[in-house]
């Protein structure tokens, strides 16, 4: 079977058993390459992918989930999704009223190559980051990219799909200046492979990790502090949950209760975007069929929305912004798209310290008291100037508190994938952090 037919399948044994229930395919192609100092070390080729079943009886929402499409694996999940929901105690479960979502190609001919010249883009950038001065040599060089298939169909009427993928090029160094040695790296991504350059990912991740040799141990101390992208993005991608309608309706974020009030300073304003042409995240409706739509969370500091599917939307009586999430084999979920925080008109730093890398984000942040401590590495700026690289030193706060003192914002966004979402933000400028260093 194609998973068309097992959508049409499953949707019509559910509706000879009376049963509502809600069908999401998922396939995956991938393909990756992984060089070092000239050599092909590894090549992933793989598909991937299956089919997960959501039903609802009585209130009660019960999953399962097959790889394989036949006609007696496809009952078994249906039966199975159906005893789970029996053994479910919370009765709050329903499928939203669906409608025809379209067949979509976000993907076109974006990844339209042959593998021997995306095996040599991950060579070329080999070679090119051996060629930089202080590079001591390449830990790797990868290509990857993944295309992305998604079914979704229910007995409530949802009817659609859609196509996307992308692609990454990337590369990991050690770098030496006398006794001094860091260890870095930079991958860029993007859905076409035509706009990835070798030369460009290659000096960046050069710049980025032999900028930091040399460096000095940071006093402890409050000062200004300039976040670069990659640092904010990992910050924002570690608190997003704060927004999320799902931790709100259960009482776990500290914004329960707070749209219409002030929650950071006036510069910052927080959108959400699954529309955004060439977006990582784009896609043309949610998990439950809901169609995609820009999402403003924050508005000059002002709360204005949460991220929600319909089951926290209802919860909270909020509308539903169409952030429902779930792979084939998961439960539902609340997840982002494409996050960003809009830029500014530029900042500069005239004494602080430059945020360039933080290190056990996912230790070091609790998403339900907002507190975070981190290590980092990063730069001292004198006079507007950069003086010296600073390390040994962790940076410490409320991510809420420090959302209050974003006092400006660069003027060109960045992307970074990070664990469950993909965000983009400026340089982020802060006018008081804490610092613990020796």
């Amino acid at each position: 079977m194609t998973p068309e037919e097992a959508k049409a399948y499953l949707l019509r044994r559910a509706r000879e058993r009376g049963v509502q229930v809600e069908v999401l395919g998922v396939w995956d192609r991938e393909l990756g390459f992984r060089v070092r100092e000239g050599s092909v070390e590894q090549v992933t080729r793989a598909d991937r992918g299956g089919v997960g079943v959501r039903v609802v009886i009585r209130e009660r929402a019960g999953y399962a989930y097959t790889e394989q499409l036949t006609p007696e694996a496809l009952d078994w999940t249906l039966r199975e999704a159906e005893e789970n929901a029996s053994l479910q105690r919370e009765a709050v479960a329903f499928l939203p009223e669906g409608r025809a979502l379209g067949h979509h190609d976000l993907l076109g001919e974006g990844l339209a190559a042959s593998a021997d010249s995306k095996l040599a883009l991950a060579l070329e950038v080999d070679r090119a980051v051996r060629a930089q001065e202080s590079v001591r040599r390449v830990t790797a060089a990868w290509y990857h990219e993944r295309e992305h298939h998604v079914h979704l169909g229910s007995t409530e009427g949802a009817e659609g799909s859609y196509r996307t993928g992308v692609a990454s090029l990337g590369v990991g160094l050690v770098a030496q200046a006398g006794a001094s040695l860091k260890q870095g790296y930079h991958a860029d991504w993007q859905v076409s492979f035509a706009a990835l350059e070798p030369g460009r990912t290659a000096l960046e991740a050069a710049r980025r990790t032999t900028r930091l040799l040399g460096a000095r141990r940071l006093p402890t101390g409050r000062y200004p502090a300039l976040f670069e992208p990659r640092a904010f993005a990992q910050l924002l991608g570690a608190f997003w949950v704060l927004w999320s309608g799902k931790a709100v309706a259960e009482g776990k974020s500290r914004l329960r209760g707070r749209l219409g009030e002030q929650v950071a300073s006036e510069p910052v304003t927080l959108v959400d975007d699954p529309t955004l042409a060439a977006g990582l995240q784009s896609r043309p409706f949610d998990a439950e069929g809901t169609p995609a739509r820009r999402t403003v969370l924050v508005e000059r500091g002002v709360l204005r929305s949460y991220l929600t599917h319909s089951q926290s939307a209802q919860a909270l009586e909020h509308p539903n912004t169409g952030h429902a999430w779930r792979s084939y084999r998961g439960v539902l979920e609340v997840a982002p798209t494409n996050l960003y925080l809009q830029p500014g008109h530029g900042v500069s730093l005239e004494r602080g310290v430059v945020v360039a890398e933080l290190m056990g984000v996912h230790a070091g942040c609790n998403p339900v008291s907002g507190q975070f401590s981190l290590q980092a590495l990063g730069l001292w700026v004198e006079g507007g100037e950069v003086a010296y690289p600073v390390e040994d030193f962790a940076v410490c706060g409320d991510f809420l508190e420090l959302l209050r003192h974003v006092v400006g914002l660069g003027d060109r966004l960045e992307w970074e994938p990070v664990p469950g979402a993909v965000v983009g933000t400026p340089t982020v400028l802060v006018e008081d952090l804490s610092f613990a260093g020796s």
